[in-house]
């Protein structure tokens, strides 16, 4: 049985009955989408939110940083730092503390990346978008996809030596204007993680009301193939060619994925579609601007260009798969 199926027949109810619009038309297409993938998206939301917060306050950076450099992982250090990563949010008043804190931990460079890498890759908000709109089996591959790209990007970027290129940590430390949190105590520990869940929602909401109608205008409106028909134009270039026009872009996954899904329904492949998403979230300009503030220049241009290529070559896999 479905679990979602009382929110499709709440869907139905409103589309039909109470809006009265005529079935099999654009316009109900696109109305039922948009109820039904708002409601399910949200709800979703709410509880994966709550769950990894609660995970998230469990996991603390201190203990983290002395687990990674009190113990030898032959290898399978990277492995956990992308884990770590996929727990955690990215935003600029946590990556660069986190990036200083772990490097004067001792961690190595390529550790830190993967972690880097792997946070803005994949989180809870992604994870429970992903559930809703494609199930089990597509969210698993999205979360392997990014803790790969992250394990062997951190990889690739520690054997290059760049750690030359890393802004001296007291000036990055300057450049932070963040603040430091204090720690909840243990009775406060619930209400701090429903109240985080709760903000976190608000402030992706117009992002994602945005998304799922520009996807159910898709939806309704755009023929079946049709994108298909030009994807088939540009070839064996489509997933760079998406990843490419991703970067000027500056959304988040609550604003991507709901069109994703809609393109990947009119015939986008779900691999190019992936690897669209992937890039908008962890190629975007204005985290190039924050990452400015501690990677120089030939860092900066090596990061975005392994996590370019590990997204490209992510698309071509999916795509050949499935």
């Amino acid at each position: 049985m479905d679990i979602f199926s009382p929110i499709q027949t709440l869907a139905d109810y409103l589309t039909y009955n109470l809006f009265n619009i005529a079935h099999e038309t654009a316009l109900a297409h696109s109305v039922n989408f948009f109820i039904y993938d708002l409601l399910k998206i949200f709800i979703l939301l709410i509880v994966v939110t709550h769950l990894m917060s609660l995970v998230r306050h469990y996991l603390p950076t201190k203990k983290f940083q002395a687990f990674l450099t009190s113990r030898k992982f032959y290898g399978l250090d990277h492995v956990i730092a992308s884990l770590f990563g996929a727990l955690t949010p990215f935003c600029s008043c946590s990556s660069i503390p986190l990036f200083i804190n772990f490097l004067r931990a001792g961690i190595p460079l390529g550790v830190v990346f993967s972690f880097l890498i792997t946070s803005p890759l994949i989180n809870e908000i992604a994870i429970a978008l992903f559930i809703g709109l494609f199930g089990w089996k597509v969210t698993l591959v999205y979360i392997i996809s990014g803790l790969a790209i992250g394990i062997i990007g951190g990889m690739i970027l520690g054997r290059l030596k760049m750690e030359k290129y890393v802004i001296d940590l007291d000036e990055a430390e300057k450049k932070c204007c963040c603040c430091k949190k204090q720690k909840p105590t243990f009775n406060q520990i619930l209400i701090k993680v429903s109240k985080e869940a709760f903000d976190i929602t608000k402030k992706i909401s117009l992002y994602l009301i945005a998304g799922v109608a520009i996807g159910s205008l898709i939806h309704g409106y755009v023929p079946q193939g049709f994108f298909e028909t030009y994807l088939q134009i540009a070839g064996i270039w489509a997933v760079p060619l998406a990843v490419i026009l991703a970067v000027p872009l500056y959304s988040n996954a609550s604003g991507t994925i709901p069109v994703i899904q809609s393109l990947i329904a009119k015939g986008v492949p779900i691999g190019t579609g992936l690897a669209f998403m992937m890039a908008i979230v962890g190629l975007s300009l204005p985290e190039a601007m924050i990452l400015k503030r501690v990677l120089r220049l030939p860092l900066l241009a090596a990061f975005f260009g392994i996590v370019t290529v590990g997204i490209i070559m992510i698309g071509y896999l999916i795509n050949f798969v499935f």
